[in-house]
């Protein structure tokens, strides 16, 4: 610590702060988003509810500019990204049709599948990568969600002009109301998943291949890779099952069954969280989408009843400090209940909307210190068997 104001406050790392995955420990800064305690995640100071509803490409813009576009420049942002869905290079996705459908993980075929829009088309200049990638997301989506169901490629040409959710729905060949739902729910699934800090493991990782100055493709598969594993992105494929599992929404029976998870030593998927002391604002902003979308639901009337009953059940246990609902407690909830049954697809949803955040942050890294950019990523780690070594 300091005296002088002038002077950044220091962080003494002790031996306690070692081997716990640089939990809490700064490393750097972040301008896309910060999260606060209370009142939960912000996108360039904006709280996430006041963002909730907004176009996506809208927040795509705030996220890379720093500020929200005036009407002119959302219209121009827009058909600059349908120019560029439209240049998706010929073949780039070829690569996915000779996998076995079915085969391995959606976010193993979303790593694969952006490595070879890389290998297919490379600028080298990350914005410009990044706005490529954004851009082609919807079409790299339909085309794993149908090659793996074994229904071949998109039947129906891309029309980025429509959007990028509705060019997604559209290719999946989802029409009617089904389609208005389905986007409703997807358009905010990707704001409220967009940014989230930057010491989540995906964004880290991103940044951390990013700043060795690999590609921008080369950087966002690897975060797509961290994002995979069980205890970061599949959190809400974890939590629809475990909705699921309930199996009912009568209040009695779901704190039976929230107990006896906590007497098993079994996690209560949905709440908490490493930085929130209060409800997530973006858990809410889905359980109002719920009650206007999928009212009826009966796995949403499960979310609803057990939002009220597990905070108070977790809440007992004075080791807990965030008993409270999360993000993941009704988004694969939402997702199932407008059409998307297989959870194991979900986080790709989650790795499409982190696209964005991540691309954001690795421009950001780049132009830091003046243009000079964040050095390569390089933490101590300190020996603690090895023996001394002395000088003769």
């Amino acid at each position: 610590m300091t005296d002088n104001e002038d002077e950044p406050t220091l962080f003494e790392v002790k031996d306690k702060h070692l081997d716990t995955g640089l939990r809490g420990i700064p490393v750097g800064t972040c301008r896309t988003s910060f999260v606060d305690s209370i009142k939960g995640v912000h996108y360039v100071g904006y709280p996430i509810t006041d963002l909730a509803e907004m176009d996506p490409e809208d927040i795509i813009f705030l996220l890379f500019e720093k500020r929200l576009p005036n009407r002119h420049e959302s219209q121009e942002f827009r058909k600059d990204l349908a120019a560029r869905a439209e240049e998706m290079p010929a073949g780039a996705l070829r690569v996915l049709e000779s996998l076995t459908p079915g085969s391995g993980h959606p976010m193993d075929w979303l790593s694969l599948g952006i490595q070879a829009l890389g290998i297919a088309d490379t600028t080298g200049d990350v914005r410009e990568d990044g706005l490529n990638l954004i851009a082609r997301m919807p079409e790299l989506m339909a085309t794993i969600f149908l090659l793996r169901g074994g229904h071949g490629l998109p039947e129906s040409g891309s029309e980025p002009e429509k959007g990028m959710v509705e060019n997604f729905v559209h290719l999946l060949g989802v029409s009617g109301k089904d389609s208005e739902d389905m986007i409703r729910v997807l358009r905010t699934f990707l704001v409220l998943h967009m940014d989230h800090g930057g010491g989540n493991l995906s964004t880290f990782s991103g940044k951390c291949v990013a700043s060795g100055k690999a590609s921008l493709y080369a950087s966002m598969s690897s975060a797509m890779n961290a994002l995979s594993g069980p205890l970061h992105g599949r959190a809400n494929q974890s939590c629809l099952e475990f909705i699921q599992r309930i199996g009912s929404s009568d209040p009695d029976k779901v704190e039976k069954f929230v107990r006896s998870e906590l007497a098993a030593k079994r996690p209560v998927y949905g709440f908490g969280h490493a930085v929130l002391r209060a409800e997530d604002p973006r858990a809410a902003a889905q359980i109002a989408l719920g009650s206007e979308v999928c009212p009826d639901d009966d796995n949403f009337k499960t979310v609803k009843v057990l939002r009220e009953i597990a905070p108070k059940v977790l809440g007992e246990n004075p080791k807990i400090s965030n008993p409270f609902a999360n993000v993941d407690v009704a988004s694969g909830t939402l997702l199932h209940a407008v059409g998307f049954h297989k959870p194991e697809y979900f986080t790709t949803f989650f790795g499409w909307a982190r696209i964005a955040g991540i691309s954001a942050q690795i421009i950001d890294e780049r132009k830091a210190r003046g243009g000079r950019g964040v050095p390569i990523y390089r933490p101590k780690y300190i020996g603690r068997d090895q023996p001394v070594q002395r000088l003769e």
